[in-house]
């Protein structure tokens, strides 16, 4: 072989290597894991009272994390209130774990493993549906029957 063959050989083995490492990546950059991964803000919550009608007052300031490796994070403090409940402890909610996704039903399960709750969301796994809006904001939705809020997260 001469030169000149062994450098176009090289040449052609490279950019089809490069095609070919390339496009994985292309691919995984619109999986929906990959949107997911990264700290967003808090854009909304919506939380209907007993009655079905969103419940008035200041929106909570937030953070929810997804990392590459598969743990999450969020964190949602209320201003001026002192609710409590299964995710929230006198106006603040925190919890961290690890996370699943199944792409095909838009489902992202957090897997609790610590929470300013404590016992009453430490162990549980909690399924949330979750949807990009043309604008490219994250709306989850819990996908628990009796729970109808909604959360708006836009990515810092």
């Amino acid at each position: 072989m001469t030169t000149r063959n062994v450098w176009l050989l090289s040449m052609s083995l490279s950019l089809m290597l490069g095609a070919s490492a390339q496009e994985p990546s292309k691919q995984a950059a619109h999986s929906d894991r990959d949107r997911l991964l990264g700290a967003w803000h808090l854009l909304q919550i919506e939380s209907p009272g007993p009655d079905g009608k969103a419940l008035p007052g200041p929106q909570p300031a937030g953070m929810l994390i997804y990392t590459k490796d598969g743990h999450m994070s969020v964190q949602l403090m209320y201003p001026g209130k002192s609710i409590s409940n299964e995710y929230v402890e006198q106006g603040y909610e925190a919890s961290f774990g690890s996370y699943d996704i199944d792409e095909s039903r838009h489902l992202v399960t957090h897997h609790v493993q610590g929470s300013i709750t404590r016992d009453r969301l430490v162990g549980k796994a909690l399924p949330r549906r979750f949807e990009f809006t043309p604008d490219g904001h994250l709306l989850i939705r819990s996908a628990q029957p009796g729970e109808h809020w909604s959360v708006t997260w836009e990515k810092y």
